[in-house]
C-alpha cells in the first residue's frame, strides 16, 4: 500500500516549492538481518528509556532542560555500537520534538512516556546520507540497502519518480512479525493552480454511523463488509480466553487474532483511500463538519464512530484536495447543519438525536436529517469561503 502525505513545504520566489512523498513497502529480510533489525529496535527503545529518564532527573534538580546525546551512553552501553548511529541520532531527534510539541502545545500533546518492550509497534527511523562513494540508502532492483544491514529485500510495488531524492527510512514491525518501511522523498514542485469551486461543484458530507457518510446528492459509499470478519473475531478471542496463556496453542490463537486484526484495517484503509481518491477527482470543493469524533464517541456509547475510520478519511481527502489546488472547507461543528430546514431556513430546536426523518414546523416540509444535514453542510460552507473572498478582495 502506497501512501502519499503532503509534508511541510517552504516556498520559493519561482512558484516552487518543497514536498515530501511516502511510499509504503513490505520487507523480507533474512534471518541476520531480521535478527539486526529487532537488536536496533532495543537499542532505540532502551536509548529513549534512558535518555528520558535523565532528562526527568535533571529537569528535578535543576529546573532545567537538556537533553544529552546518544555518544555520551556509548561507554556504559557498548551494545548500541552494533547498530546504525543514525537509528540513534533520530532517537534523540524524536525525543526533543516530543519535548517541544508539548511545550507549545500543551493541551494537545502530552509528555513523552516510556516505551515498554511489549509495545503495539516497534520502528526505527535512518537518514540518508551523501558520501563520496554515494548515498548511505538507496533503492535496488529487489531491495533496499541501508547501513548495518546491507541489501534488504522489498516489494516495491511503486517506483519513484527520477527527480525525487530519498530523505529516510522508517523501519517498523507490526504486531503480527511483519516488517515494513516507510520511504521518504523529497521533491520540488510547482504550485498548483487554485480551483475556484461553484455550489454545483462543491459536495458536502455527514457522517453516518449506519452508512460512513451520506452527501449533499444524497449518496452514501458501499464500506467493506466487516460483519462476518468481526465475528470470526469475537469467536477467536473467546477460544483465547480458555487456553492457558503462554502455551504454544495460545501463541498460534494470538497470531490468528492479529493477523485478523491487521485484515480487518487493510480493508478499513484500502476503502478510505480509494474513496478519498474518488472524491477529491471528481470535485472543485469538498465540505465538512469539524466534529470531535472521541466526544461524539463518549456520547454515543456502544457506537462504531471511532471504529470507522472517518477521521482518517477526513486527513486523506485533505491532502489529496490541497495537492490538485482545491478547497477543502471545515465547517464549525455549532453549526445548527442537522435542525435547520433547508427548504426555509427555520430551526427546529426540538430535534431528537434518535429522529432520522422529521416534518418542519413552520413549513412542513418531510425531511431526511442525513441528507438535509449534508446539503446544509455544503450551503454553509461555501457560503463561508464566499465571504472569506469577499474579505480578501
Amino acid at each position: 500500500m502506497a501512501i502519499g502525505k503532503k509534508g511541510n513545504s517552504r516556498h520559493r520566489e519561482d512558484g516552487r516549492k518543497s514536498l515530501h512523498t511516502t511510499i509504503k513497502v513490505r520487507l523480507y529480510p533474512t534471518g541476520g538481518q531480521a535478527e539486526q533489525i529487532e537488536k536496533t529496535f532495543g537499542c532505540c527503545r532502551w536509548l529513549w528509556n534512558q535518555m528520558l529518564s535523565d532528562v526527568q532527573e535533571f529537569y528535578a534538580a535543576t529546573d532545567l532542560q537538556y537533553i544529552p546525546t546518544p555518544a555520551r551512553y556509548k561507554k556504559g552501553a557498548p551494545f548500541l555500537k552494533e547498530v546504525d548511529s543514525q537509528a540513534l541520532c533520530s532517537v534523540h531527534q524524536n525525543l526533543r520534538k516530543a519535548y517541544l510539541d508539548f511545550f507549545r502545545t500543551p493541551k494537545a500533546f502530552g509528555l513523552p512516556q516510556f516505551k515498554a518492550k511489549k509495545a503495539r509497534r516497534d520502528s526505527f527511523t535512518v537518514y540518508c546520507r551523501p558520501y563520496h562513494t554515494g548515498p548511505s540508502i538507496f533503492l535496488t532492483g529487489g531491495g533496499i540497502q541501508m547501513p548495518k544491514l546491507g541489501v534488504v529485500k522489498a516489494k516495491l510495488h511503486r517506483k519513484p519518480l527520477h527527480w525525487w531524492s530519498l530523505r529516510s527510512v522508517t523501519v517498523s514491525k507490526t504486531r503480527s512479525g511483519k516488517y515494513f518501511a516507510s520511504i521518504v522523498f523529497g521533491y520540488e514542485a510547482r504550485l498548483p493552480e487554485p480551483v475556484a469551486p461553484t455550489l454545483e461543484k462543491t459536495l458536502g458530507l455527514k457522517q453516518s454511523l449506519s452508512q460512513f457518510y451520506v452527501d449533499s446528492q444524497g449518496d452514501s459509499p458501499t464500506p467493506p463488509a466487516l460483519e462476518k470478519p468481526k465475528e470470526k473475531l469475537a469467536r477467536i478471542q473467546q477460544k483465547l480466553t480458555h487456553m492457558e496463556r503462554g502455551s504454544k496453542n495460545y501463541e498460534k490463537q494470538l497470531q490468528k487474532l492479529r493477523l485478523l486484526h491487521e485484515r480487518i484495517a487493510n480493508q478499513r484503509m484500502d476503502f478510505i483511500h480509494k474513496e478519498s481518491r474518488r472524491i477529491a477527482n471528481a470535485w472543485d470543493a469538498v465540505c465538512v463538519r469539524d466534529a470531535d469524533l472521541t466526544e461524539l464517541s463518549r456520547k454515543l456509547k456502544g457506537t462504531n464512530v471511532l471504529d470507522s475510520g472517518f477521521g482518517r478519511f477526513r486527513e486523506c481527502l485533505k491532502y489529496k484536495l490541497e495537492r490538485q489546488g482545491k478547497a477543502y472547507l471545515v465547517l464549525d461543528r455549532y453549526a445548527p447543519a442537522a435542525k435547520t430546514c433547508r427548504q426555509c431556513g427555520a430551526v427546529n430546536g426540538t430535534l431528537g438525536l434518535q429522529e432520522k426523518t422529521w416534518a418542519c414546523p413552520h413549513c412542513g416540509a418531510l425531511i431526511s436529517r442525513e441528507v438535509n444535514t449534508a446539503q446544509n453542510i455544503r450551503d454553509l460552507g461555501f457560503a463561508g469561503l464566499q465571504n472569506q473572498e469577499t474579505c480578501a478582495v
